[in-house]
């Protein structure tokens, strides 16, 4: 049948197909009208009970779309607006899905058999993947509610069946952990995991937890557990996969690593391409969706889905011939086309159109929209906005211009305000549509808008209220511009911890304790003595000596952090040689400590500038700040602010890693000083950076009375007299640049903060530069990676330093190898990422090269788009070549280290970096930090020469990468460095020997000891007394026993942190903890945190060493005590016979003490008498 096309439809009133197998045609649908006429459609259909099924070309756009339908959807319908996700991997991968990506799709299929009626969004490749049957989702799927029977064993082995992992710390959906009465899960398809409580059998209390605190909250009621993955791993399933397997294949199945592994119950990576093998019948998606479920095929879908076919059969050829992954073949792991269309041809179809095709045999609706106006505002004209003014005031429709964030429209709003066009807010399209005002503005997630016309074509529309309105978006407004997004990233680490923290030991690591020098460490042991059971830290030093440290005792061990662990020093227990080295260190770190505070004295010479208290207007300002911040975050802001209101300069260093907020941090310190009337200068090392922080800073106080200015090369002439002008005379507020602000012709009125970002891009000669503008200046240093001088003087407590260390929420860590040049390896990880919808960061650094590897590249993937990019192009072509690639006009960015400190680009989420043995390790994490930008699992290739050709120090540097792939690593990949390089730059090479003698964290606690004393005593000769360790022995059991804390990593990390307590609340903090996440105490355990809380006091008494045993009590006190003598005097007075000094520095106490509370009531006695 040959139709006309029908015109003037409105996306309001979408045309759908009436019969089964029957099909129209959308067009001139244009920008997000589209978006419109779904969800109406969708709306309509979910009245009747009909699901919705939108079929997207790629990964990409099934994210863009939901957003776009979010939006104009009801409210009450935006709930049944459904993803399912694409695996992101390739046909025959030897990756396995990230476990988000599994739980979301899980979740899906689990809703899409339980009647579903809503919006079902899904890229074509989707469609052709074999799924497991609807009675596997369903089946497996349960619910556990308080009061409910629960018995451990069971449970676990039903978890494990479910595809769940057994560990000892939950972190990630598909995990659980068991400890006695409490039981941790993280179900698939929760955006949060539980933890279960269980008084005998019994369900009594589940309560959510976080991840990073492992702290527990809200209780809730009943929850639900998915199956972990979307094929079965029980005994049976597996016996059948087994089963199947040798039938399918010829030849011995033991020769295949994945039927050996699977037959051990060992799930490995990439096992997903046997699914089929687990049922005896597979589905596909259109199988979960009922027959009447309406199909919308967005644009290109179909191609794609053609193009995923053709993908598999190309990936088949290649994986057939890998013996220990046999590959089924394309039509056993999904769909032919024929299949395909064969599932599609009955159902009802609507297909959207961009092109004016040929309208033969086709039933195709032209709708009443335009493409939406374009302005493309160019900033540096002298009346940038005017196109859009003067648009809006002759405009006689209704409009709604959509920003991207909440700070943005307050931005535009007042713009717009300042050119008395009157603008009303409204929070959603839904009211938009309901109100009357011509000139409206809202925030959302928008990327096109659309224009519907008054039209004669339909009287219909002729008065219709959708009739003449348009959407307008900010990439109508700003067309290029590189907008970007803020996110958000919980608790500061304390930087000492870090450094001395015991949970990364190794067993064979050297450990430095204060009193005996350098050992190894050889794990914790459990000794009896005298019938009680203790752990000990056992460290071994020279000729196999063994020294057994009581955990209680741990404040005097450490890590040995300086130079090679493989060459660090081992000891002779009883010698005076650590004594000796020891002395050394002291009176080195007098000499050094003796010059720093010369410097610092120079600092502190003049009165720094104390801003003042913080008022309404901070938090109006701060109210701006579209996220919640982190408890790191407020920590960080509330040290700037109070830094910044006392007269001493700040020098304040900031540690962060990539993504994690340090941007809005250094905004409220602008605003501190602005408010202060003073200037602020940010540095950073590169243009297309300075920009960013431009365009961010420009937008973040726009509805503030502050003017913001730009040097860089991107500047004209008469742009740059402009600003250094404005600067000289004090107009300027803020000014952003890269090295140009350094030099000699910038003057300032009344600098008061200077911010500098990715401090170790620059020299020091630079930053020198900078202090000397004002001495009194303050100094925000923000980083990802402090390198090892800059980590010295901040943990020598010459700077102050803060640490955010917790990572945006939905952000992944980021998977990184380190290979050899591999060109089938190069092309699978480049196509992985383009497939689903991603870009990937080629990194080559050399120029001369680059178009020889562009060539390589090309011929290799013929497919992909690939551009190149270096520093010696000319400035605006860079530009342009980074907009571009933000834009996705381009699929691989092949770059020299330009990028390193570049534009955020969420959909870059693979970066290989050729030849990075020849990178340091801070610029290798500043590097991989390009990726992992947004919830899609990130990946980073570390390409190298072999490894016999590796320096032992780029060897080092590369395992040390690849091992600390976790979110927020920058801090610790530091303190490798300091091993790696040595911690001796604190003012020179001099100091390394000693650092190497005993250690960076020892070397440090003497420096810090010697500037008390310089400041106190002002005597250069002047020398403490050693530290005492106070020695407690008790003869009582205290310890975490295996069964309470099975892992000897946390239980190593929890008595460090109850040894290195300083006060009783800091212990009643750890106490709850440890209820909270292993269950009530063991006895053992209550004897601990109750002799940790004694020590405390008995420190506070000068106490030296406490023994107890079954007759009394000894009490070994230091060199002139801080306790009442009278009342000791007094004691032994009125009872001699209990009472009485053993010798002068020892007092007694003879009384039966047969257990431990007896032995405690007498300790608090005492204590109780000795005290002030």
């Amino acid at each position: 049948m040959t139709t006309t096309a029908l015109r003037g439809h409105s996306p309001f009133q979408p045309v759908l197909p009436d019969l089964s197998g029957s099909r129209v045609f959308w067009r001139h649908l244009h920008g997000s009208s589209q978006d419109i006429a779904i969800v109406e459609a969708a709306q309509q259909n979910s009245e009747n009970g009909i699901a919705t099924l939108l079929v997207c070309p790629d990964a990409t756009s099934i994210y863009h779309r939901a957003q776009s339908a979010r939006f104009y959807a009801s409210s009450n319908f935006v709930p049944q607006i459904r993803l399912f996700p694409d695996t992101e991997c390739l046909p025959y991968d030897r990756f396995s899905p990230h476990q988000d990506i599994t739980s979301t799709r899980i979740l899906t299929l689990l809703e899409l058999t339980q009647g579903f009626n809503g919006l079902l969004i899904a890229p074509a490749s989707a469609l052709l993947r074999r799924l497991p049957p609807q009675n596997h989702i369903k089946g497996s799927a349960f619910h556990l509610t308080i009061g409910q029977q629960l018995e451990t064993t069971t449970f676990s082995n039903t978890l494990v069946d479910a595809g769940y992992y057994s560990v000892n710390q939950v972190m990630s959906p598909g995990e659980f952990a068991v400890r006695g009465g409490l039981i941790d899960v993280y179900p698939m398809g929760t955006a949060t995991p539980f933890r279960i409580d269980l008084f005998d059998t019994e369900i009594e209390n589940i309560r959510l937890f976080d991840t990073s605190t492992q702290r527990s909250g809200d209780t809730v009621s009943k929850i639900r557990i998915l199956p972990a993955r979307e094929f079965p791993t029980h005994e049976q399933a597996i016996s059948d996969f087994r089963q199947r397997f040798r039938a399918r294949f010829e030849g011995d199945p033991q020769k295949s690593r994945a039927y050996r592994d699977l037959s051990n119950g060992v799930i490995p990576a990439g096992s997903e391409c046997y699914l089929p093998l687990f049922f005896e019948h597979t589905a596909g998606l259109l199988d979960y969706l009922a027959d009447d479920t309406l199909i919308i095929l967005d644009d290109g879908a179909t191609e794609a889905a053609e193009n995923a076919v053709d993908e598999i059969k190309e990936r088949y050829e290649y994986a057939q011939l890998d013996t220990e992954w046999p590959a089924l073949k394309p039509e056993e792991i999904a769909l032919t086309q024929q299949d395909l269309l064969d599932n599609l041809k009955p159902k009802k179809r609507v297909q959207l159109l961009t092109l004016n095709l040929d309208d033969q045999n086709k039933h195709v609706y032209e709708y009443s929209t335009n493409k939406p106006t374009e302005f493309n505002i160019n900033a540096r004209s002298e009346s940038p906005y005017e196109p859009l003014i003067k648009y809006l005031q002759t405009n006689t429709g209704r409009v709604l211009l959509v920003a991207e964030s909440i700070g943005r429209r307050e931005t535009l709003n007042g713009l717009l305000q300042d050119h008395q066009l009157n603008v009303s807010t409204t929070d959603s399209w839904h009211d938009f549509l309901q109100g009357y005002a011509q000139l409206n503005i809202t925030s959302a997630p928008l990327e096109y808008g659309f224009r519907i016309e008054r039209t004669s074509t339909s009287s219909e529309l002729e008065h219709h209220p959708h009739n003449n309105l348009e959407v307008i978006t900010e990439a109508q407004i700003y067309g290029e511009r590189v907008l970007q997004k803020r996110r958000r990233s919980n608790r500061n680490k304390n930087p000492d911890v870090i450094i001395r923290s015991l949970a990364e030991l190794k067993l064979g690591d050297p450990v430095v304790h204060d009193d005996h020098g350098v050992g190894r460490y050889r794990g914790l042991t459990t000794l009896t003595i005298d019938g009680l059971d203790n752990e000990y830290l056992t460290l071994e030093y020279a000729n196999q000596d063994k020294l057994y440290i009581p955990v209680l005792s741990l404040e005097a061990i450490s890590r040995y952090v300086a130079g090679n662990p493989d060459t660090a020093p081992i000891h002779k227990l009883g010698t005076e040689t650590w004594l000796k080295a020891k002395r050394r260190a002291q009176e080195k770190a007098y000499d050094v400590a003796a010059e720093l505070l010369e410097v610092q004295a120079l600092r502190s010479s003049r009165q720094g500038h104390s801003f003042p208290d913080i008022d309404e207007s901070y938090d109006a300002f701060a109210g701006g700040f579209q996220f919640e911040e982190t408890a790191d975050q407020m920590q960080v802001i509330d040290d700037v602010i109070s830094d910044m209101t006392q007269a001493k300069p700040m020098d304040r260093l900031v540690c962060g890693d990539v993504g994690f907020g340090k941007t809005e941090i250094a905004m409220r310190a602008t605003y501190m000083a602005i408010a202060g009337q003073r200037q602020v200068v940010v540095v950073v090392p590169t243009t297309l950076l300075a920009q960013q922080h431009f365009d961010n800073f420009s937008d973040r106080f726009a509805d503030w009375p502050v003017k913001v200015e730009l040097l860089s090369r991107f500047r004209t002439k008469s742009e740059t007299q402009t600003a250094l002008e404005g600067i000289a005379n004090g107009t300027v507020d803020i000014a952003i640049g890269t090295h140009r602000l350094l030099q000699k012709d910038i003057s300032f009125k009344r600098l008061g903060l200077v911010i500098i970002d990715e401090e170790h891009r620059f020299g020091v000669r630079q930053k020198e530069r900078l202090k000397q503008l004002r001495s009194e200046v303050d100094i925000l240093t923000l980083t990802a990676t402090p390198i090892p001088r800059t980590l010295n003087f901040a943990l020598s407590g010459l700077r102050d330093i803060s640490i955010i260390a917790t990572p945006p929420r939905a952000r992944l860590a980021i998977n990184t190898f380190v290979r050899e040049w591999n060109e089938g390896m190069i092309k699978e990880a480049c196509i992985r990422e383009i497939r689903r919808g991603g870009q990937v960061y080629f990194l080559h650094n050399e120029v001369q090269t680059i178009e020889k590897i562009e060539a390589e590249l090309n011929a290799l993937m013929p497919d992909a788009r690939i551009r190149h990019a270096h520093g010696q192009m000319r400035e605006r072509e860079l530009e342009g070549i980074m907009r571009d690639f933000y834009h996705q006009r381009f699929n691989i960015l092949l770059c020299t280290t330009i990028i390193e400190s570049g534009i955020d680009v969420p959909s870059a989420n693979t970066i290989i970096i050729n030849r990075a043995d020849k990178f340091g390790l801070a610029q290798l994490h500043q590097l991989r930090g390009r990726v992992g930008r947004s919830h899609h699992q990130a990946f980073a290739y570390l390409l190298t020469p072999p490894l016999k050709q590796l320096t032992s120090d780029a060897k080092k540097r590369l395992t040390a990468i690849e091992a600390l792939d976790e979110l927020g690593a920058g801090f610790a990949l530091a303190s490798q460095d300091l091993e790696i390089r040595g911690a001796g730059e604190l003012l020179g090479e001099s100091q390394s020997g000693m650092i190497d003698e005993v250690g960076f964290s020892l070397y440090s606690e003497f420096l810090d000891q010697a500037i008390n004393s310089l400041k106190k005593h002002k005597d250069r000769h002047y020398q403490p007394a050693d530290k005492e360790t106070l020695e407690v022995n008790l003869q009582i059991a205290a310890r975490f026993p295996d069964e309470y804390i099975s892992d000897v990593h946390i239980r190593l990390t929890m008595y460090k942190q109850i040894s290195a307590a300083t006060d009783y609340e800091q212990i009643q903090n750890i106490a709850a903890e440890t209820v909270d996440r292993f269950g009530l105490m063991p006895d053992a355990t209550k004897s601990l945190f109750a002799i940790s809380e004694l020590k405390l006091q008995a420190r506070m008494l000068d106490l030296k060493k406490i023994e107890a045993g079954t007759k009394g009590m000894t009490f070994e006190f230091l060199e002139n005590p801080k306790i009442n003598l009278d009342r000791l005097i007094e004691l032994i007075a009125k009872d001699p016979k209990q009472y009485g000094m053993k010798n002068s520095s020892t007092f007694q106490v003879r009384r039966e003490l047969e257990d431990a509370h007896s032995k405690f009531d007498l300790l608090k006695e005492i204590f109780a008498t000795l005290s002030d």
